[in-house]
């Protein structure tokens, strides 16, 4: 195939040379054009047009030339006649390949099978394709350069270029219904002194300006309720988080997320936010509130599941679940075929149940309420039950699409939190957090919902790398 791509290269360069041999420039310059969606919309045979794109097909019939353009907004016919462009226009056009940039302008009008076509009387070099399109590959198969040559994949297939337009538009969705429903969007740090917010590995730098280290951050959460103490009381941010840590069908180290606070409020708040904020984005974007395929089809119409950790745990591993030994409970984990080191406590030991046994059996939309606390250093304990934690889990397809808190305000419980989690490591307390938390934080409820596992899921895609333009991967040299 190399050898393939080199043959179609060195045609393509020696066209290139023919074009400059002739005077025309193979890169040319800006050209005022319209979109060809817009134009489709506006067609009225015997008008003037001026369209550009992407030469994607050339049928050559002598005198004349049929050929498509594509401006990545829709495809348009034009139609070339010797006598119309003049003999030199005419020859150097022969000299253009699938793949090349033109712009063109002429009258419009419709051929005798009926479709809408630009009678070329004028066309301009834009830019020269040296390598061919993905056509001349027999298609893009490979799943790994699909992802490593995006460009390409989204060139190649209509449904994953659909694919990305949809997200620009859930994206957008998502930004009206929070600013209609009166939240402004923020922008905290992504780089910062501690990485806070989340149980995860940063990625570390070293800020050479100031001589100290820095991370990328694992959540915006410490610094967005430094916003909720500052007195804004519904807030959004919209961004890039980073977790230095494994790639598979559900983690990228890179990641889209959405948090969301609201003071006065609690998790209740959070639940029918999300559930609205999904059902708007599936109706508007998606057209359907049946995403998905076959047995993993999901039915977003409400009422959605709500349902306690507790619960689940027993109906999964036996009603007596917690009344167990800590030896009896991972005897009887390693006998559901999970692997259990012997150090693990009775909480390690469910949450691994959990994670690996349970969350993933819950397809159709679900909230998993009152999580153990010990867990969620950051959220407030249930009033009638401190071992646990007054937050939910919005769990679909088996993957954790929106955690959401009552968030914890009280400083010194906090603090008691922050230390139990950090162990002999007290420089991963963030005491700027804590200080702006004394100043007082109203009651609110926090939610994240991650943008690429809902897209994931809207659209039916089995893997995080096909909802992202360009994932992470592995280097060629790994093998």
């Amino acid at each position: 195939m190399t050898d393939e791509r080199n043959l179609f290269r060195e045609q393509r360069l020696a066209n290139r040379h023919r074009l400059e041999a002739m005077g025309i420039a193979p890169y040319g310059d800006a050209f005022p054009r319209e979109r060809i969606v817009e134009l489709a919309a506006r067609f009225r045979e015997g008008e003037s047009a001026r369209i550009a794109g992407r030469l994607v097909l050339i049928r050559n019939m002598g005198k004349s030339t049929f050929g498509h353009l594509d401006d990545g907004t829709g495809r348009f016919q034009i139609y070339l006649q010797k006598n119309e462009v003049g003999d030199t226009a005419y020859e150097a056009f022969r000299y253009l390949d699938p793949g090349d940039w033109i712009g063109v302008e002429g009258v419009l009008f419709v051929t005798r099978t009926g479709e809408r076509t630009l009678r070329v009387a004028r066309w301009t070099m834009l830019s020269k394709a040296l390598l061919p399109l993905p056509e001349k590959w027999h298609g893009l198969r490979d799943v790994e350069q699909r992802y490593r040559q995006r460009y390409l994949d989204l060139i190649a297939n209509r449904e994953v270029r659909e694919l990305f337009c949809r997200r620009s538009a859930l994206i957008w969705e998502i930004r009206q219904f929070l600013h209609t429903d009166g939240f402004m969007e923020v922008e905290t740090p992504m780089l910062q002194p501690q990485a806070g917010g989340a149980a995860a590995r940063p990625f570390l730098t070293r800020y050479h300006a100031l001589d100290t280290d820095m991370a990328l951050r694992i959540a915006p959460e410490l610094y967005l309720k430094r916003l909720l103490v500052a007195g804004f009381d519904r807030i959004f941010e919209l961004n890039r988080n980073f977790r230095n840590e494994g790639l598979d069908r559900t983690h990228n180290p890179e990641f889209t997320m959405l948090e969301i606070y609201e003071a006065y409020t609690d998790v209740r708040r959070m639940k029918d936010l999300v559930q609205a904020l999904i059902l708007r984005v599936a109706d508007r974007v998606y057209g359907n509130r049946t995403v998905g395929k076959g047995e993993q089809a999901i039915r977003l119409d409400p009422p959605w599941r709500e349902v306690s950790y507790r619960d689940l745990v027993k109906e999964r591993m036996g009603v007596d679940w917690f009344e167990l030994s800590v030896e009896a409970a991972r005897a009887r984990a390693r006998a559901a075929g999970l692997e259990v080191p012997a150090d693990w406590d009775h909480l390690l030991i469910t949450h691994e149940v959990y994670e690996k046994l349970i969350e993933r059996t819950l397809i159709q939309p679900t909230f998993v309420t009152r999580l153990p606390a010990a867990l969620l250093p950051l959220a407030r304990p249930c009033a009638d039950d401190p071992a646990t934690a007054d937050v939910f889990e919005l769990v679909i397809r088996g993957q954790e699409i929106a955690p959401a808190y009552t968030e914890m305000n009280d400083p010194l419980l906090q603090r008691e939190a922050f230390l139990r989690q950090a162990g002999n490591n007290l420089q991963k307390v963030d005491e700027d957090f804590l200080t702006a938390l004394e100043h007082g934080m109203p009651p609110a409820g926090g939610m994240g919902v991650g943008i690429d596992r809902l897209v994931m899921i809207l659209s039916g895609e089995e893997a995080i790398r096909d909802v992202i333009l360009f994932p992470q991967l592995r280097p060629r040299n790994e093998g």
